[in-house]
């Protein structure tokens, strides 16, 4: 664990020490998300009482949070974010760490791993996604964006979210 933390803190100090610029700034938006729960088959003296089955919710809710921005190249940016996900039987911490490619002017896409601490959850509080969208940037400052969220796991929360970002 801690080899994986350093090389953590390693890449990100090369990041930015490297970057040609670093901004910061903040998003909200909306997000869908879907939770799916596997649930183990049940078995009593070699008898299936339960077979193996999933169970599924959707729900609508917000997320708000920050980000870095951190210019690698002329094309590519590395941006690390902290989010915050309400949804109304859950909340979590959603911590994407997305790649960022500018295909033409002003619009690009994202991809890239991101991490989550469910909030609500008494046990396998922790899950990882992996996230694929886009955006574009209305001025300098201003931009939207969507993404999806692909959840991995016997407890999967995947979601699509659309927002808007400010930096700073």
């Amino acid at each position: 664990m801690k080899k994986v933390l350093l090389t953590a803190v390693a890449v990100f100090g090369f990041a930015f020490a490297n970057a040609q610029e670093v901004r910061f700034g903040a998003k909200a938006g909306i997000d869908v998300a879907s939770v799916k729960v596997k649930v183990p088959a049940i078995s009593f003296f070699g008898f299936n009482i339960q077979e193996e089955s999933t169970v599924t919710s959707s729900e609508t809710g917000f997320f708000v949070g920050g980000f870095a921005e951190i210019g690698l190249n002329d094309k590519m940016k590395l941006q690390p974010e902290v989010n915050y996900v309400a949804i109304d039987n859950f909340n979590m911490i959603n911590v994407p760490i997305m790649l960022e490619y500018s295909i033409v002017d002003k619009f690009g896409i994202t991809a890239g791993p991101s991490l989550n601490y469910l909030l609500d959850a008494q046990e396998d509080e922790f899950k990882a996604n992996f996230d694929l969208g886009a955006f574009y940037d209305i001025t300098e400052d201003l931009e939207v964006g969507a993404k999806y969220s692909l959840g991995f796991g016997d407890v999967s929360v995947s979601g699509f979210f659309a927002g808007v970002g400010y930096k700073f």
